[in-house]
């Protein structure tokens, strides 16, 4: 099915689990993994059984007042929505995919129903007891994890905003923390801030000097 030359989500995936006995399915994702600042953000997400919405998918895809509409829609109807949120400087000291990591399992420990089968965006999550099934591109194929990328996505991107009314100077409203060209400048400029993590920052340094 396609909708405004956009391909639409089924619920394929989500029936193949609930056929073979599964009920409570939570996708999950996260944002900022690439940037140069601020938190990663993961979400949970379980709808209850064959929910759907034609315009739920990849946050990617969307224009940011799209998401917005999505997001309300979203937590309006699902069940269970939890967020899990890593600083930079966890980050740092656990390196970006252990981070990840970390937020998705802190979104699971922030939903109010246990799921009992997991979609996961791109890599399994170590030592969960839950069932669970990684997507690679999973916010692009399922349903579940796609709704789990909008509210990951625009809960960051809301961080950004007020983040960027303590540090104006790098632009955060506009590019989220990732390495713009602008971005960079301003780093070479004024140097890093609270919310920039080192560990992402050495190569840009090195390429000026």
């Amino acid at each position: 099915m396609v909708l405004r030359n956009k391909v639409v989500l089924t619920l394929n995936i989500e029936e193949a689990i609930w056929a073979v006995g599964y009920d409570v399915i939570a996708g999950i994702d996260e944002a900022g993994c690439g940037p140069l600042a601020g938190p990663v953000v993961a979400s949970a997400v379980i709808f209850p059984k064959h929910f759907h919405h034609p315009e739920i998918m990849d946050s990617k895809k969307l224009q940011p007042a799209k998401r917005e509409v999505l997001y309300h829609i979203i937590t309006q109807n699902a069940v269970g929505c939890g967020v899990g949120i890593v600083s930079p400087a966890e980050v740092d000291r656990l390196n970006i995919r252990q981070a990840t990591f970390r937020a998705m399992k802190k979104a699971l420990g922030n939903i109010k129903i246990q799921p009992d089968y997991l979609l996961v965006d791109g890599y399994e999550i170590p030592g969960s007891i839950i069932r669970q099934e990684f997507i690679v591109n999973g916010d692009e194929l399922c349903f579940t994890i796609a709704a789990a990328s909008i509210i990951a996505k625009v809960t960051r991107d809301r961080m950004m905003c007020e983040y960027h009314k303590q540090f104006p100077i790098y632009g955060f409203d506009k590019h989220k923390g990732y390495g713009t060209a602008f971005h960079r400048e301003m780093l070479v400029k004024h140097g890093p801030c609270p919310l920039h993590r080192k560990t992402f920052l050495r190569n840009i340094f090195k390429e000026e000097t």
